[in-house]
């Protein structure tokens, strides 16, 4: 029996880990067999990626066409390490950001052109494809606000671009979900932890067998 593919994407502060914990708990509580998982990262590999793109002082000056790769090439390893093999066993997979948000990050925020990262994103998911993409749009300013917050002002590489930056990729994700309504499905990040919750919980349930 396969297994369902589900991704959280949105810009910075909208939530995502949070709720992909808490679908966790239902799934699980449905007797369901769940894997977790993020990008970039999710396997040792990804995880060195992840350090490299957000922390590592090497990482600073970085190139767009470099940081698109570096994303892609940790999805690729976690695609065919761990996303493919566990929904061939029948597992639901929840993960923290995929294509998308190479799509909209370095694609649209970065304007590399886009038929070059469809194209590369492509080849590093290969059949890969989300059954469904939770959208969690929140405007940037107040995702920005919560990232300071938790973090005590401790920004990660990413999280120190300008909020124009995150303007365009805002704007990238609903013209995603735009073009794809029969994948997305778009929250409002402004609602209480616990809407969002019901919300997400509401489309999942009729997709589980």
């Amino acid at each position: 029996m396969a297994g369902l593919f589900i991704t959280f994407e949105g810009g910075e502060g909208c939530g995502k880990s949070t709720q992909i914990r808490r679908l966790s708990e239902r799934l699980e509580a449905a007797s369901k067999s769940v894997l977790q998982t993020r990008e970039p990262g999710g396997t040792p590999l990804g995880e060195a990626v992840r350090n490299l793109l957000q922390h590592d002082d090497a990482g600073e000056g970085m190139c767009p066409e470099a940081e698109l790769l570096l994303f892609t090439a940790s999805r690729a390893q976690l695609t065919r390490a761990r996303i493919l093999p566990a929904i061939e066993a029948g597992q639901v997979v929840l993960c923290d950001r995929f294509m998308d948000s190479t799509t909209v990050y370095q694609g649209v925020a970065r304007a590399i052109d886009s038929e070059s990262v469809a194209a590369i994103n492509k080849f590093a998911v290969g059949p890969a494809k989300p059954d469904l993409t939770i959208l969690i749009d929140l405007p940037p300013e107040v995702g920005m606000e919560r990232v300071k917050a938790r973090s005590g002002g401790e920004l990660d590489r990413m999280e120190q671009e300008a909020i124009d930056f995150f303007h365009a990729v805002r704007k990238g994700y609903l013209t995603l979900a735009e073009n794809e309504p029969e994948r997305f499905l778009v929250l409002d990040g402004t609602q209480s932890i616990e809407t969002l919750e019901s919300e997400i919980w509401n489309a999942v349930k009729p997709r589980l067998t």
